[in-house]
């Protein structure tokens, strides 16, 4: 009922607009004014019966629509303070697509190579631990960490670490107790290449891959391979390990309600060390997007074809994944991207070379990210 109402409320919107644009031949159909109208009410429309979300943060970015175009509804915290379009947030696994660009970088750079094993680039103490739990690392190929297919059981994904989590939420982990507690919590899930099985601790040895190459912190290499300058990026940086940037507004509050759980109450250390630990506005995170699938990071295209690399374990999987990214469909219109454990997610649209960032500030909430995308990718159609 709530999905009809609104997909009525938008039809009524577009034939408004088309008719205000057709009053006069002069008029430009297309105007920032009219575009804005569009998308603004479609956020509000969807947060109008959606006003448990808390919060819901929109950006998009068309450059041949002439579109970057910036929009909230409701509010940044449970209290109605007022929620800024430019407003940052954490974006949790989003991150993952930034470290994959970032290993690929250094593919480009020729320090590195995807079949690589990995014994010899992860830290001594690291490799030990994996060996002693049963890994085989000289089988275990960066390829496979990027793809989720390395066979290594993970921590975060698990009820008991999220437990952890919950009884003591200001605990500030480190990312080498993080790796243990991967080692502590399970198994080994099978041999590389086996299977899929998304899991964050992937994520922290390749940032430990990346360290081992640049000689600097994780943090510090992934900003400077990517280049948030070039890009425009200012209001994106790993929380709590970067120095919070100028001007920044404050993080918005993100919230899983029914854990009783809310991102300012919990050390942001417990998804920090490249399975996530971005914070971004929107905009930064739909220009990084945006960037990245217009080839703007890498200096050869066929750096970024390795991306859409699938992950072909022995075992099938539900889905697909590629390396730091997924496809799916919406609307008909294939696009690239990532979520997020708050309720963030980022896409890139080909067909429409447009990319969307949605950040819903309720994770109970976050299956309104595919009811904007849904919402939006009409509305920019009937642009």
């Amino acid at each position: 009922m709530k999905t009809s109402i609104i997909k009525n409320r938008i039809i009524i919107l577009f034939l408004i607009v088309a008719f205000s644009s057709c009053k006069d031949s002069n008029t430009n159909a297309n105007t920032v004014e009219d575009e804005t109208l569009v998308f603004q009410s479609v956020l509000d429309s969807i947060y109008s019966e959606n006003k448990n979300a808390i919060g819901l943060m929109v950006h998009i970015e068309s450059p041949k629509k002439e579109i970057s175009w910036s929009g909230v509804a409701g509010f940044s915290d449970k209290n109605n303070s007022k929620l800024h379009v430019n407003q940052p947030a954490l974006i949790a696994s989003n991150t993952k697509t930034y470290v994959s660009v970032a290993i690929l970088r250094l593919v480009e750079l020729g320090k590195l190579d995807l079949n690589q094993t990995i014994e010899n680039l992860i830290s001594k103490e690291t490799n030990d631990l994996l060996m002693s739990d049963g890994y085989h690392t000289s089988q275990i190929k960066v390829v496979q960490l990027l793809n989720h297919t390395s066979g290594i059981h993970d921590y975060a994904t698990t009820d008991e670490y999220m437990q952890m989590v919950k009884d003591n939420p200001k605990h500030r982990y480190t990312r080498d107790e993080q790796i243990q507690l991967a080692m502590k919590l399970g198994e080994p899930l099978g041999q590389p290449g086996e299977m899929f099985s998304y899991a964050d601790v992937n994520y922290l040895l390749l940032t430990e891959i990346i360290e081992s190459y640049t000689g600097q912190p994780f943090y510090t290499s992934i900003r400077e391979l990517i280049n948030y300058d070039k890009l425009g990026m200012q209001t994106t940086w790993f929380s709590t390990l970067e120095e919070y940037p100028k001007n920044a507004l404050p993080l918005a509050h993100q919230y899983w309600k029914s854990e009783g759980m809310d991102s300012y109450n919990v050390d942001h250390s417990f998804d920090l060390y490249g399975g996530g630990g971005l914070a971004s506005s929107t905009k930064d995170l739909a220009v990084f997007c945006q960037s990245l699938f217009n080839n703007k990071i890498f200096d050869n295209d066929k750096t970024l074809d390795l991306i859409y690399t699938k992950a072909n374990p022995i075992e099938p999987m539900d889905g697909a994944y590629c390396l730091g990214i997924s496809p799916k469909t919406i609307n008909g219109i294939q696009g690239f991207g990532h979520g997020g454990f708050w309720g963030t997610t980022v896409n890139y649209f080909p067909k429409l070379d447009t990319s969307i960032a949605i950040f819903v500030l309720n994770r109970d909430k976050r299956i309104l990210r595919l009811d904007l995308n849904q919402a939006l990718i009409k509305a920019l159609l009937e642009l």
